[in-house]
């Protein structure tokens, strides 16, 4: 499927990280790695736009030598080339209070994310005491999953998405990858249309519809391959790789 003529000009490419960046090893294939490298000795400037704390993608941007900024937890922090702290969103302590009390009521597994560190299936004793970036359920029972849906939504205060089929991420209402990749472009000097966003799951469909051109990896699902301008190959099979080659050199 291909939506866009082949004469945009990509100056930042935006990746989201797992089922996209990372195989299902959560690995970077030598493809990519080599594509990036690339990019950005072309002066591209290449971006990890993940629903991951920074603590669980810096080694990923390390390892890739990357000198840009990197947008995580789907837009909850900003950080500069230097991991400084340009901006931070935060989800109401009461919410979160709100959100661990309907997985006990619901007895449904869950993870959230706090600036100090990753929760899973438990909290501390003072949630109140803790700054909250992100909360996540995870609930393969979809009647339970659509009545989970339904309550966050009745509450008209979060931003919905997810990272995999059965799982729902909560952010702050309004914050998302495409409004922290705005902000990123601000600083640059760069319009969102010169932007190539590339992801898999809900919490990528933002960016992937404002970027200038939204990749859909192969694995993606529907929803996000249907409003992507082009799909490349799975994460097992380098498909942002193959997306930078066919778009950016």
């Amino acid at each position: 499927m291909e939506k866009l003529n082949s004469d945009i000009e990509i100056k930042l490419i935006a990746l989201d990280m797992d089922g996209t960046l990372l195989d299902d090893h959560h690995e970077i294939s030598e493809a990519n790695r080599q594509a990036i490298k690339e990019a950005q000795e072309k002066g591209i400037y290449v971006v990890l736009s993940t629903g991951r704390s920074l603590r669980k993608c810096e080694k990923y941007a390390d390892s890739l030598a990357l000198t840009s900024y990197l947008v995580t937890v789907n837009g909850s922090e900003i950080w500069d080339d230097k991991r400084g702290l340009v901006e931070r969103n935060l989800v109401n302590t009461d919410s979160i209070q709100w959100m661990v009390e309907l997985t006990q009521k619901h007895k449904i597994r869950y993870w959230a994310i706090s600036t100090s560190r990753n929760w899973f299936d438990e909290m501390p004793e003072d949630i109140h005491g803790e700054e909250w970036l992100k909360f996540g359920f995870n609930i393969k029972d979809v009647p339970t999953r659509d009545k989970i849906l339904n309550e966050l939504q009745t509450r008209g205060e979060f931003e919905l998405s997810n990272s995999t089929p059965t799982n729902i991420e909560v952010n702050p209402a309004g914050i998302n990858k495409a409004k922290g990749l705005k902000l990123v472009c601000e600083r640059l000097g760069i319009h969102m249309k010169n932007v190539m966003a590339v992801g898999d799951s809900l919490n990528d469909l933002a960016m992937i519809k404002e970027a200038g051109l939204g990749v859909a990896m192969r694995n993606a699902q529907d929803t996000v391959k249907e409003a992507a301008a082009w799909v490349t190959s799975t994460n097992n099979e380098d498909g942002v790789a193959k997306a930078i080659q066919k778009w950016v050199l």
